[in-house]
């Protein structure tokens, strides 16, 4: 019988190229046209290569059609190694048709209307999303921001809009929520706590946080987690929605987490 894993892999292959595919698509249409334009937001994130997972998940969500649109659209664009911080088994769920919405939702979060260069978004404190959910901008020692993801490239130029490189992917509220999460639930939590803490480590408690709401959140919905796990989880959720510091809502996802894997043993 062949692994799991492998069949993730080989759809997240298969949306990926459908991807590639669309993008080329738009850009041999501009081509025969006898047009030199900058090619779009898609086609741009694809040639560039370090954006596989956003390409697939733009095709499963339907999205690639409206940023390939006439916008203006600015993106805040995660790059593979942003969304390999989220813990195992995140992407490939989200990347299945029952959870679309959650991942139109998450994708939306990232795109901002109107092309906005990075000096102008460095002076904004925060600005609405598609998703309709604010970000907050902010400048630390010379880093540009937005919520607690570095912007780590600015200012890509395209057809219809600019693109930003975040490090970070962006989680709007109750991003989590619906996913079932793939992996052994053990493994889902130990890969939770590996990424999370090198984050909270490094004073980035928001992202540790949303990373171990994600991962809550999925096993929470799970039918292989104890009861009494998932009551302590579904507890912690609701408590740490509740507080306004973002190292007290990580160490209260973070509690509950260790006390399920112990529950799940």
């Amino acid at each position: 019988m062949k692994s799991t894993k492998s069949k993730y892999c080989r759809r997240f292959l298969s949306i990926a190229a459908l991807g590639v595919y669309v993008a080329a698509l738009g850009t041999l249409h501009a081509a025969d046209h006898g047009t030199s334009a900058k090619p779009d937001i898609v086609a741009t994130a694809v040639k560039a290569g370090s954006f596989k997972t956003l390409a697939a998940a733009l095709t499963a969500a339907d999205l690639v059609e409206a940023l390939q649109g006439r916008g203006p659209f600015t993106v805040l664009a995660p790059s593979d190694d942003a969304f390999a911080k989220l813990p195992a088994g995140t992407v490939e769920s989200l990347l299945k048709p029952e959870n679309k919405a959650r991942l139109q939702a998450i994708l939306k979060y990232h795109v901002i209307s109107g092309r906005v260069p990075a000096r102008q978004v460095a002076g904004l404190e925060s600005t609405k999303t598609l998703s309709g959910a604010e970000v907050k901008i902010s400048v630390v020692d010379g880093q540009l921001k937005v919520n607690d993801s570095k912007v780590v490239k600015t200012d890509i130029d395209t057809s219809n809009g600019v693109i930003h490189v975040i490090d970070t992917v962006l989680l709007p509220p109750t991003s989590g929520a619906g996913v079932k999460m793939g992996g052994a639930p053990g493994v889902i939590v130990a890969t939770a706590i590996e990424r999370g803490v090198p984050l909270y480590n490094s004073g980035n408690a928001e992202a540790c946080a949303a990373i171990y709401e994600v991962a809550a959140l999925g096993l929470a919905d799970r039918h292989d987690v104890p009861e009494k796990a998932r009551a302590r989880l579904n507890k912690a959720i609701a408590q740490s929605r509740n507080q306004t510091e973002w190292s007290d809502r990580a160490w209260t996802l973070r509690t509950a987490l260790d006390e399920s894997r112990v529950m799940m043993n």
